[in-house]
C-alpha cells in the first residue's frame, strides 16, 4: 500500500489497542503503543532510503528483506525497545505485541497488490503479488479516516476500529472472489495460458491483465464483466544476442528483470550504438507503458548509460541516460586513478 494508507492503518491499530485492558488502564503504555503502531506501520518501507543511492538498489531490494519474516520480528523488537527507553513506565510486552501487529499487518496487506512482497522469505524467496487490492484503495482509506473522525467525536476507538476491520476482512474476501473470477474467465478464453498477471485499478469493476501463452502476450482490461483486448505481442524469450548479453551486465536492467515478470524487449540502432529497451506490460496508462529499463551501448558494446524506472516523456528519459553516462565516466575515472 502507499504511505498514506499505512499511516492511517497505524492510527487504526492504535485505536484498536485500547481494547487491551493493560493499555486502557496505563496512559504510558497507551502512548507507547500509539507511537509503536504508527512507526511499526511504516517500518518495512524504511528501505525507501535506497532511492538516494540509485533506482536499481531500490527496485531490487524494496519490499524484499525488509518485508521478510525475520524483518517483521526485528522491526517490532527494535522499535519497542527504543520507545521503552523513553517510556519505561509502559508495559514492554504489550508494546511489543501491538508494534509487532502493526508491522505484520503492513506486510500482509502489501501482498494483495500487484507489486507484492517477499513476505515468506527466507522460507520462500519469491515475490507474492496477489493483485486484488490497488496500491491505494479509496474504500479502505476512507473507512480509516471515518474511524479517526468518530474517535475525535468521542466514540470508543477500540470498538470503532474493531468494526472497521471486520468490514475490511469481508471486503478483502470479496475482492479476492472478484479477482479469482476474472482469472477463471481469462483461463476459459485461454486454456493453454502459461501465466496470467492481474493488477487492480481504482475502480472495483476493472482490472488490468497480461495473458501469456506459448506464442503471445495479450494485454487486456477486465471491464463490464468482459475482457477487452488492447494489444497482442509475439512472446519472444530473451535471445542469445551479443548486444542483449552486453546489456544484461547492467545493474539497472538486472534490477528490472528481478522485479518484472512480464515484459517486451527490443533493440534500437543509432549512429552512436544501441539502446536496449525492456518494457513492463503490467503498467499501462493512457495507451503507454511507463515502467521501462533502457541500456545504452556504443558500437563496442560498452555500456555508456542506463535507467530503470517510470518514464512519461522521452526528454526525461534522455536526461536520465545522459546523467547515467556522466556518472559512469566519473566512476571509471576514479577506478583508473585508484590503480
Amino acid at each position: 500500500m502507499d504511505t498514506a494508507s499505512h499511516v492511517v492503518m497505524g492510527v487504526g491499530i492504535a485505536g484498536l489497542a485500547t481494547l487491551d485492558p493493560v493499555i486502557a488502564e496505563n496512559p504510558a503504555t497507551m502512548q507507547a503503543v500509539a507511537i509503536g503502531a504508527i512507526i511499526g506501520s511504516q517500518a518495512p518501507d524504511f528501505d525507501t532510503v535506497l532511492k538516494m543511492k540509485n533506482n536499481a538498489s531500490y527496485i531490487t531490494n524494496h519490499r524484499g528483506a525488509t518485508h521478510s519474516i525475520p524483518a517483521v520480528l526485528l522491526w517490532s523488537i527494535v522499535i519497542s525497545v527504543v520507545i521503552y527507553l523513553f517510556l519505561p513506565a509502559a508495559s514492554l510486552f504489550h508494546l511489543w505485541i501491538w508494534t509487532f501487529l502493526a508491522v505484520a499487518i503492513h506486510v500482509f496487506v502489501d501482498i494483495f497488490n500487484a507489486y507484492g512482497t517477499k513476505a515468506l522469505a527466507p522460507i520462500k524467496n519469491k515475490w507474492i503479488a496477489i493483485g486484488s487490492i490497488n496500491i491505494f484503495d479509496p474504500f479502505m482509506f476512507i473507512l480509516h479516516i471515518a474511524g479517526m473522525l468518530l474517535w475525535l467525536a468521542g466514540m470508543d476507538p477500540g470498538y470503532t476500529f474493531l468494526s472497521i476491520y471486520m468490514i475490511l476482512a469481508v471486503y478483502y474476501v470479496w475482492r479476492m472472489k472478484v479477482r479469482n473470477g476474472v482469472i477463471r474467465h481469462a483461463r476459459r478464453l485461454h486454456p493453454h495460458a502459461t501465466h496470467i498477471f492481474i493488477s487492480p485499478t481504482y475502480r472495483w469493476s476493472e482490472f488490468h491483465l497480461v495473458i501469456r501463452t506459448q506464442d503471445y502476450l495479450h494485454v487486456a482490461t477486465w471491464k463490464k464483466k468482459s475482457i477487452h483486448y488492447l494489444e497482442s505481442y509475439l512472446f519472444e524469450p530473451i535471445p542469445n544476442d551479443p548486444i542483449i548479453e552486453a546489456a544484461l551486465e547492467d545493474q539497472n536492467l538486472s534490477a528490472f528483470l528481478s522485479f518484472s515478470p512480464t515484459y517486451r524487449w527490443g533493440i534500437e540502432e543509432y549512429p552512436f550504438g544501441y539502446d536496449v529497451i525492456f518494457t513492463d506490460l503490467r503498467y499501462r496508462s493512457a495507451g503507454y507503458y511507463p515502467f521501462v529499463s533502457v541500456v545504452r551501448l556504443n558500437r563496442d558494446l560498452t555500456i555508456t548509460g542506463s535507467y530503470t524506472g517510470w518514464i512519461y516523456d522521452l526528454e526525461k528519459l534522455e536526461y536520465k541516460l545522459q546523467t547515467s553516462r556522466r556518472s559512469k565516466k566519473k566512476k571509471r575515472a576514479r577506478l583508473l586513478n585508484a590503480t
